[in-house]
């Protein structure tokens, strides 16, 4: 049996955070723009986008769309009365939130880039058809809550002062990202970019190892600082600005990357080292893969995009992992657009939160049933 090393295997895993992080920073900056324009455009209308009967599945629509950024649109439609909670609970049903990005990005431990478009593609179309007929239910029997719930948390301060750690490592991850953006986008389609500096004879650099190694060291640590040193994660955006929604975008690769390596870090200590590669897949032939479905719902509906990419990083790392398990956390999660409404009122976020977990749940045992 080979001696574990576990110096090795966390940074074999920040690395494979970091490959992923590339592709999901240069998602998630590019997706929060398109979102920013998208929010202008709509918040100048002043009716409906489309007839009322549609809003279930102009929200199924907009929540299929990569990233949060789609159900902060949503909920801006809601506040403003422009679409019915059909459509904002359609919108909660079929987002991925940044979980999507990480399906998206390939490491080295993904099983290829075809299977990962496929397992995306499917979870997409169950989460939309889910959510538009969950929608078409609400709008039916008239339920709702009161639009003001809706409205966009503010930061108490008018701006933040950045100490120098954070300045630095906002810049360095703008800096790295840049950086493993080629190799990113061919890690996507299954190539990589050899970028290795031979100092001499017995030693040489790889930049685009070191690069995400860095990465996920710069985005953990300004991720801890930014949420719980100086608790300025959330909700306290101004949507209206374009640098702000920037600065948060950044926050969110932070965030993504976090919980990509403890994800990593959590499923393959787990399945690798205590339990077995050979224990693990005769267990997802046996009953114990509906314990991992539910599971996998119970940490898919925890408030924000956490859970859900901690399951996705579950499924690109571990063999065998069912995707059924996959297709209730995306169901259960709710994205960052969940905050606001848990903010200004508890009861409601827990009961919206409660009857997408339940929904997420009867639908990844019927996936399952149906062989997924």
């Amino acid at each position: 049996m080979m001696e574990f090393s576990f110096s090795s295997f966390v940074i074999d895993n920040l690395n494979a955070a970091g490959t992923i992080g590339g592709y999901v920073a240069i998602s998630i900056i590019g997706f929060a723009c398109i979102s920013f324009f998208i929010k202008k455009k709509y918040d100048k209308k002043s009716n409906n986008i489309g007839p009322e009967w549609a809003h279930p599945i102009i929200g199924s629509f907009f929540g299929c769309i990569p990233g949060c950024g789609a159900t902060i649109v949503i909920a801006s439609l809601y506040k403003n009365k422009q679409i019915s909670f059909g459509g904002l609970f359609a919108a909660f049903i079929s987002t991925l939130g940044e979980g999507s990005f990480v399906l998206l990005g390939v490491s080295d431990e993904a099983e290829g880039v075809i299977g990962n478009l496929e397992s995306y593609l499917i979870i997409t179309v169950f989460g939309f058809i889910t959510g538009f007929l969950c929608g078409y239910v609400l709008d039916f029997f008239g339920l709702k809550f009161n639009s003001k719930i809706i409205e966009e948390t503010k930061s108490t301060s008018k701006t933040w002062n950045s100490n120098s750690i954070e300045n630095f490592s906002f810049y360095v991850i703008i800096i790295l990202s840049i950086i493993l953006m080629p190799s990113s986008i061919m890690a996507f389609w299954g190539g990589e970019i050899d970028l290795t500096i031979v100092l001499n004879r017995d030693l040489s650099l790889d930049i685009i190892y070191l690069a995400s190694i860095f990465l996920t060291l710069t985005c953990l640590i300004y991720y801890i600082l930014t949420s719980f040193v100086y608790k300025r994660h959330g909700c306290h955006c101004d949507h209206d600005n374009l640098k702000s929604v920037l600065s948060h975008a950044i926050l969110d690769v932070s965030m993504v990357v976090s919980y990509v390596l403890i994800g990593l870090l959590v499923s393959n200590y787990f399945i690798d080292i205590i339990i077995g590669e050979d224990t693990f897949n005769q267990w997802m032939q046996s009953s114990v893969v509906l314990l991992i479905i539910l599971f996998s719902g119970l940490i898919g509906v925890m408030p924000g995009c956490g859970g859900m990419i901690v399951v996705a990083s579950a499924f690109l790392t571990v063999d065998n992992f069912p995707l059924s398990a996959l297709i209730t956390a995306s169901i259960a999660t709710s994205g960052d657009g969940i905050f606001p409404l848990l903010a200004n009122n508890k009861k409601d976020g827990f009961l919206v939160s409660l009857f997408g977990l339940i929904i997420a749940l009867m639908v990844g045992y019927l996936s399952y049933v149906l062989g997924f």
